[in-house]
């Protein structure tokens, strides 16, 4: 008895999810450094760009300063986190007692209802600020307790690049595939790397004019919520509403009255709003065109996988995944299900019918046309 493809996909499909569920400690840190060579490449590309009496940067100099710069916005970001952070968690704990007690004198709430069991614990396991600050530093720190790997994994990266165009070739040249492989693999990366631009403009603008803001109001630590509430963009959907409650709570633990808490609300709010619903949308047009509830949908997936770092790699992921499937046939319709409005940016005669995988054997064994062509006139010589 044949099993159905459909049975057979489902689980390769479930069998994937297992492996990334099992393989996290090898697999994240792989992703990690492919994002890393990715960001200095594009970096890279960036000063590429700039030219110097009208002559462009070698490529050497270009990745150099590119891995300058990174290196220097890294130290820049932990030095600022070091210097602060733990004063951070040090008031964490004032903060819970301050909000919980704020919160049980609110007006509008009825003691009464809470006889059986104290509003103290109940408000204390829905806004547990340590456990919060505990799991987000936890996250970050093993990140970090897996730099030595990722460094490995970002080192090998860039000494294989320069081979990557060679493995295509072989992999995809004897069957004439070559060419679509190269366009899927081009449109990928302009993708890919018009996402992070856009999504680093605007959440650095975020970052910024809350920092701002925050400060102007006089909200503790303002620096710190500001680099917070840039890297939380990062993050669709949820993270924006993260931004915007968690200054508000803070403003309301460290305040006598509500107008703090209500004026950082109204304003982290209306930044929200003004950059994230209408000038991001207008900076990425409909080049991405992804259902918002496929977005979600992903996101749960990617964090309940590999817990705050999927939640940041959702996304790409997902524009990955929809540019691939829309160039066959056969996984087109998936792509109008993950997409907003059932629009592919791929046309139906850029589709990819006959596709098929016949590595180049030649180049697989390391042996060129000249060798083959060699031995070949050696065989009929011998024939003779």
């Amino acid at each position: 008895m044949k099993i159905p493809s459909f049975a057979m996909t489902l689980l390769a499909v479930v069998l994937v999810f297992y492996l990334l569920i099992v393989g996290e400690a090898l697999l994240l840190p792989l992703v990690i450094a492919i994002a890393i060579w990715y960001l200095i490449n594009t970096l890279a590309a960036m000063f590429g760009r700039l030219q110097l009496k009208e002559r462009e940067l070698p490529r050497s100099v270009c990745l150099g300063l590119s891995f300058l710069t990174f290196a220097l916005t890294l130290w820049g970001i932990g030095g600022f986190l070091g210097g602060r952070l733990e004063e951070v968690m040090q008031v964490i704990p004032v903060y819970q007692v301050n909000l919980t007690t704020r919160l049980e004198n609110l007006p509008f709430l009825d003691m009464a209802a809470y006889q059986e069991r104290g509003l103290m614990q109940m408000v204390t396991e829905w806004i547990d600020l340590p456990a919060y600050a505990a799991s987000i530093a936890s996250s970050f720190a093993g990140i970090l307790a897996s730099g030595g790997l990722i460094s490995i994994y970002v080192l090998f990266l860039f000494l294989e690049q320069g081979r990557f165009d060679d493995k295509i070739s072989a992999l995809f040249g004897a069957g004439g595939q070559e060419g679509d492989v190269r366009k899927i693999i081009d449109r990928v990366r302009n993708d890919i790397q018009k996402y992070i631009s856009i999504k680093m403009f605007t959440s650095s603008l975020t970052g910024l004019l809350s920092y701002l803001f925050l400060r102007a109001v006089d909200v503790d630590f303002a620096g710190v919520w500001g680099l917070v509430i840039f890297l939380l963009n990062f993050i669709p959907t949820v993270g924006s509403i993260i931004a915007t409650i968690f200054p508000a709570m803070i403003a309301l633990a460290q305040s006598d009255g509500y107008s703090l808490f209500l004026l950082v609300l109204a304003g982290i709010g209306i930044l929200q709003i003004g950059i994230g619903n209408i000038l991001e949308p207008r900076l990425m047009g409909s080049s991405f065109n992804l259902s918002p509830i496929v977005i979600l949908l992903n996101l749960g997936l990617w964090g309940y996988i590999w817990g705050i770092p999927g939640m940041f790699l959702c996304v790409p992921f997902l524009i990955i995944l929809t540019i691939i499937l829309s160039h066959f046939p056969q996984t087109r319709y998936i792509s109008v299900i993950l997409s907003s409005d059932g629009k592919l940016r791929v046309p139906a005669d850029e589709v990819i019918d006959d596709f098929e995988f016949k590595p180049n054997m030649a180049a697989l064994l390391g042996r060129d046309k000249s060798e083959g062509s060699e031995s070949n006139g050696v065989k009929a010589g011998n024939d003779e």
